[in-house]
């Protein structure tokens, strides 16, 4: 599935749901279509559980705010924005957002994948 950003042309690539055990370890990347995605794009990610508002993860790349979990790190990866969760565990079961900025006036916010199903 592609998704376009709003008032951007950018489109990120969204991956299927991704199951993996509790305990196991998983990384979740972001692609832009326009080119690499470096720090100059300010990557950030959130984590959304159902009927709860997102709640941020990772800023400016591989910050976290306080109260994250270190088992939650973000870094650049081939191009690629990368979400890495190790020791995952059960309450990690939700909806990741990556938020790019792309440069111009617009931040482009797309879902990029579905956490881990833990089953």
């Amino acid at each position: 599935m592609l998704i376009s950003g709003v008032g951007s042309q950018a489109v990120v690539n969204q991956e299927p749901s991704v199951f993996i055990t509790p305990g196991g370890a998983i990384t979740l990347s972001c692609s832009l279509s326009t080119g690499a995605i470096t720090t100059s794009n300010y990557p950030s990610w959130y984590q959304q559980k159902p009927g709860s508002a997102p709640q941020m993860l990772i800023y400016e790349t591989n910050k976290r705010p306080s109260g994250i979990p270190a088992r939650f790190s973000g870094s650049i990866s081939s191009n690629d924005a990368a979400l890495t969760i190790t020791g995952v565990q059960v309450e990690d079961d939700a909806v990741y957002y990556c938020a790019v900025y792309t440069g111009s006036s617009d931040a482009l916010y797309t879902v990029i994948q579905r956490g881990g199903e833990l089953r």
